[in-house]
């Protein structure tokens, strides 16, 4: 496995839920969990291996460092509830993101991307504690991208931009892909927070209100400056 440099989060790692994504790909269940164990390398042939007869776990590694591993997974809560795909796009011009995004060209939610190259998500307050950002696929995704789009509003649900975060765990579900220019809604939910660690969650809908995909998210705070060393 391969993560493609355009594919970062912050600058020289992998994006946490496009990471996330490919190695759930290689279990074949419908949720997963994915566990970060340290920033995923670009440009790398990374190794996976299955952990168990069912295929049901899997691991990556970069040589002998293991960088993340991926179980059977459940969701027993209800999805964070959608807001209106208008409403959505109102919220995305409050991102606050702008001047001081801690990872300016991330893969989902940088503002430096260029239209077309990143997702571009700009998840925007419309509760207290609730992001929405609307999402317009140019063509139909892959699951992996699904993952992908998940990923950033669970951080900024707490804004990542006061506290800087990663992503440290995962438990996503797809249900569905978009259609090529489907306005879609991204939820984020900020649920609580444990020291250093908080716990969001986020869902995707399509245009008629359907349910794409959901997540549960462990978030860590680091400093941006020595990540990654």
């Amino acid at each position: 496995m391969i993560i493609d440099r355009r594919f970062h989060g912050p600058d020289g790692s992998g994006n946490g839920g496009y990471t996330a994504g490919l190695l759930a790909g290689r279990v074949p269940i419908d949720t997963v969990t994915v566990t970060l164990r340290q920033p995923p390398p670009l440009d790398t042939e990374l190794t996976v291996t299955v952990e168990d007869e069912r295929g049901h776990s899997a691991r990556l590694w970069d040589g002998e460092a293991l960088v993340a591993e991926a179980l059977a997974g459940a969701i027993v809560v209800p999805p964070v509830p959608p807001v209106a795909f208008a409403e959505a796009r109102e919220a995305a011009e409050k991102f606050r993101a702008i001047e001081n995004h801690p990872f300016p060209r991330c893969f989902v939610c940088g503002p430096e991307r260029e239209p077309g190259d990143g997702l571009r998500l700009e998840p925007g307050q419309v509760a207290e504690g609730t992001v929405a950002a609307p999402w317009v696929p140019e063509r139909v995704p892959e699951r992996t991208l699904v993952w992908a789009a998940l990923d950033c509003p669970g951080g900024w649900s707490f804004d990542v931009a006061g506290r800087p975060a990663v992503l440290g765990t995962m438990t996503a579900q797809v249900t569905d892909v978009p259609e090529a220019g489907e306005e879609c809604v991204v939820m984020g939910l900020a649920r609580s927070r444990e020291g250093r660690k908080t716990h969001a969650a986020s869902a995707l809908y399509g245009a008629d209100g359907r349910l794409l995909g959901r997540s549960e998210q462990i978030w860590i705070e680091i400093d941006p400056e020595a990540f990654g060393r």
